[in-house]
């Protein structure tokens, strides 16, 4: 018999996830900035082109749990490959569509197909970083690894935001979509070689129709299931939905604010902003749990301040107040994710992992579809200013969630390391 390989060390394991994470984000980011202009230049109407978004985030609703079904019974690293060799070809897809002035069904299609290709990814990553951390018996907290994941996911997104703009700028819209596909192939031969399931083992014993059902059956259980993970879960469409308004709504407020809606280095400003906050809040976060006794006062701290600085955007009219403000904003947001994910993880048996935060990225998406129309036509009839305060209002509604989750008692609130994240959760089983 083949002896086994030993098991990799745990700062290998973390590194892997490092790379992977800067990988994925450098790829996404390579085309943030010039999206839009790249599906007018196609020829598709301003209606066209967000109703092209909308359905991009649509597919990630739909597909989010059966990708995370895939996750669980397949395996983490297989559902990485699948969903990287999809958004590749998706993207280049994409290309080709520009490149023959495609009509918009066409590039419906594609769009619900893009959000597919990231929906193999949540979930499944995150799942095979802790199930690894939890076999090699790595003694740290998660606060620590995925704060330090969101300085590399925001210097990525610096690089990214900056370096698409400048490709596109030297040869033409299309050239970052291309080098978005050959960033997503190198990842792939990436994760073939480094990645591996560690300290999770699919459960092949049923057909792949009876396994998907036992599998989002126990995920139901365990994720909505579970008080302290379902009101965590609840409060996601209110903060992860108004997130994904106020990103692309900061730019043409900003460029109101500076007073001409031309210089478009200003409306970069903001998606620079925001990736340093990213850096920053990842440096920040486990401080900030350290401070704290529970993993829910630090997350209430970030949603409160949030909604604080959105409703006093509705009233800023000087141009470098807003720019204080939206660093203040990308700083609460970035503290948050780090103890969000960490604080979920812990409260996940290692079968269901990867499906249950799968469905909490559903439950931000959900709430992106609802909040984006809806805060976009304040803006039509008020303006920016009035739709980023009732942003802070939604988002302030997420507060009675999250003190829900935290009167619910659960062990993961206190927990500090990996250890006894692990215990919570299969005690939870």
């Amino acid at each position: 018999m083949t002896a086994a390989a030993p098991l990799p060390t745990a700062r290998r394991i973390q590194g892997t996830y490092y790379v992977l994470v800067l990988g994925n984000t450098l790829a996404a980011s390579f085309i943030w900035g010039v999206n839009t202009l790249f599906l007018l230049d196609a020829g598709l109407s301003n209606f066209e082109a967000f109703a092209a978004n909308a359905l991009f985030t649509v597919g990630m609703l739909v597909f989010e749990i059966p990708t995370g079904v895939v996750a669980d019974t397949v395996g983490r690293r297989a559902s990485y490959l699948i969903g990287t060799i999809t958004l590749a070809v998706s993207t280049a897809m994409y290309w080709m569509l520009w490149l023959w002035q495609s009509p918009f069904w066409a590039w419906a299609i594609v769009s619900v197909l893009l959000g597919l290709g990231f929906t193999f990814f949540s979930g499944a990553i995150d799942a095979w970083l802790v199930d690894a951390l939890h076999a090699v018996g790595y003694k740290g907290s998660l606060e620590t690894v995925f704060g330090r994941s969101q300085i590399f996911s925001g210097s990525a997104m610096l690089a990214g935001s900056v370096l698409g703009g400048v490709v596109a700028q030297l040869s033409n819209l299309g050239a970052p979509f291309l080098v978005r596909v050959a960033l997503l192939l190198a990842m792939f031969v990436v994760a073939a070689v480094l990645m591996r399931d560690i300290g999770f083992t699919p459960d092949r014993s049923e057909g792949p129709i009876a396994a998907t059902r036992t599998v989002f059956r126990a995920s139901i259980r365990y994720g909505l299931g579970k008080p302290a993970v379902r009101w965590l879960m609840l409060a996601s469409p209110f903060t992860a939905g108004v997130g994904i308004y106020v990103f692309y709504a900061l730019q043409p407020h900003l460029l109101q604010l500076w007073g001409d809606e031309q210089a478009y280095t200003i409306a970069g400003l903001a998606a620079a902003l925001l990736s340093g906050a990213s850096i920053v809040g990842g440096l920040l976060a486990p401080w900030v749990r350290r401070l704290f006794r529970r993993r829910t006062s630090a997350i209430l701290l970030a949603t409160v301040t949030g909604a604080l600085v959105l409703v006093i955007f509705g009233f800023v009219e000087n141009f470098w107040i807003a720019i204080v403000l939206v660093a203040l904003w990308g700083i609460a947001s970035a503290i948050d994710d780090p103890v969000h994910r960490a604080y979920l993880n812990a409260m996940i048996p290692s079968k269901q992992r990867a499906t249950v935060l799968s469905f909490d990225s559903l439950m931000g998406s959900a709430g992106g579809v609802v909040v984006q129309p809806v805060l976009g036509r304040v803006a039509d009839v008020s303006g920016y200013a009035v739709s980023l305060f009732w942003s802070g209002i939604i988002t302030a509604a997420a507060v009675p969630f999250v003190l829900l989750s935290r009167a619910a008692g659960s062990s993961a609130d206190l927990g500090t390391t990996v250890d006894e994240e692990r215990e919570d959760a299969e005690a939870g089983a």
